[in-house]
């Protein structure tokens, strides 16, 4: 054998070694992961029995109620008095419309500002 050949069986050898040693802490890591997340899931509280599980209510499944809503007025500044700033406007509650008519965005617009539809052309 020859000194160049030596040397690649060499370098082979020796990256065999490093990619063992690098597969053994991959290896680690993934067992002690394993171990930590068994650890946490030990440490919660059990899972609820069928008997603690949510019931339906007697009169039966909720349903859903759809209404058009509306909010409130804004108070009206008379001219030459400051605005009022947010603090001083109430919680602006809504509620229900007179209309039964849903409202939609004009045609070709995306219904909200910046959400990529082309506008009105």
């Amino acid at each position: 054998m020859n000194t160049a050949s030596m040397q690649l069986a060499a370098a082979s050898g020796l990256m065999s070694l490093v990619l063992f040693i690098v597969a053994l802490g991959v290896l680690a890591l993934l067992a002690g992961g394993y171990w930590l997340t068994s650890r946490e899931k030990y440490r919660e509280s059990p899972r609820p029995r069928p008997e603690e599980q949510p019931k339906m209510p007697e009169d039966g499944p909720v349903r859903e109620l759809r209404e058009n809503r509306e909010s409130a007025e804004i108070p009206q500044i008379p001219k030459g008095e400051r605005p009022l700033t947010p603090y001083e406007l109430t919680n602006m509650d809504t509620k229900p419309s007179a209309s039964k008519d849903r409202p939609r965005w004009s045609r070709g617009s995306s219904g909200s500002f910046g959400g990529g539809g082309l506008g009105a052309h």
